[in-house]
């Protein structure tokens, strides 16, 4: 006597129940966010405004002048300043990360006389702020005929994120078993060719978090910008906005049209990168 087989009925998913606690959890959330991002709305509102309607207490203007965002490059030199401010960010990380990336290996793996000494050192620079140093740095480069050049505020962005650099890639490198540098080395490999196609890849995290603090870093720079250039043409973007600010009057549209500007290449950047800054902001906490 055969028995007819059972079909098994289709299991339906659990009904999704929200518990209060993440009720309050998102609601907190989103208003914590909302807090954050007001002060951006408010900006790229106010960059948006008509001139007319600078001083109107509504909070969203009649209607939208497109025009600022044309009117900020023909009237200013804001191309040429993000042009300088491109080259400084751009130059300062590719120079941190050619003189972090030797210091931080060789720190991590060689257990040299003077280490804790040569750390130390390292952190101490990280201790002087740029303002204390000013005059010093003025009259250097004025002596050596480099005011105004793209290249001093390359080498000044560059020596004052320097520490971080090293600091952070060390954590992450001592974090990474010598075994399989030692393994690629039996294989045939050099040292230099192990730590480029063995460690490196796998201090990407690292990396990434040096190379984004460095750009943010050098991308927000004002005092030395302000004081180590003086033409319009060859300052940063954060002077640059800051000449927007005059005397007598303020241009807020155009003064908020160009902060929208600056902002826009950070967040593309960070946006793409973020999910690396995490893990090399946690490396080495963990053995």
């Amino acid at each position: 006597m055969t028995t007819a087989t059972q079909v098994p009925r289709a299991v339906r998913p659990p009904k999704r129940t929200f518990k209060p606690r993440t009720l309050v959890i998102a609601a907190s959330a989103w208003l914590l966010a909302a807090v954050f991002l007001a002060p951006y709305l408010e900006m790229i509102i106010t960059a948006l405004r008509p001139a007319d309607e600078l001083r109107d207490r509504t909070y969203l203007p009649d209607k939208l002048a497109w025009s600022n965002l044309v009117n900020v490059w023909k009237e200013s030199s804001l191309g040429d300043n993000l042009q300088v401010t491109l080259l400084v960010a751009a130059g300062a990380t590719v120079l941190v990360l050619l003189v972090s990336l030797p210091a931080a290996y060789y720190t991590a793996r060689m257990r040299f006389r003077g280490r804790k000494l040569f750390l130390l050192l390292v952190l101490v620079t990280q201790m002087f702020q740029p303002t204390s140093l000013l005059v010093g740095l003025y009259r250097e480069f004025h002596q050596l005929d480099m005011l105004n050049s793209v290249w001093t505020l390359i080498l000044c962005n560059a020596a004052f994120n320097l520490a971080f650099a090293v600091w952070i890639l060390t954590a992450y490198i001592s974090s990474i078993p010598p075994e399989l540098e030692e393994a690629a080395m039996v294989d045939g490999l050099s040292r230099f060719g192990a730590m480029i196609k063995v460690t490196l890849p796998l201090a990407l995290p690292g990396v990434v978090t040096a190379v984004i603090f460095t750009f943010i870093t050098s991308w927000n720079e004002f005092v030395m910008g302000l004081t180590l250039s003086t033409e319009p043409g060859k300052q940063p973007l954060t002077v640059g906005i800051n000449n927007f600010i005059g005397a007598y009057n303020v241009q807020w549209n155009y003064l908020f049209a160009a902060s929208v500007v600056a902002i826009v290449p950070v967040i593309i950047l960070f946006a793409f990168i973020e999910r690396h800054v995490v893990s090399g902001l946690t490396a080495g906490s963990v053995k």
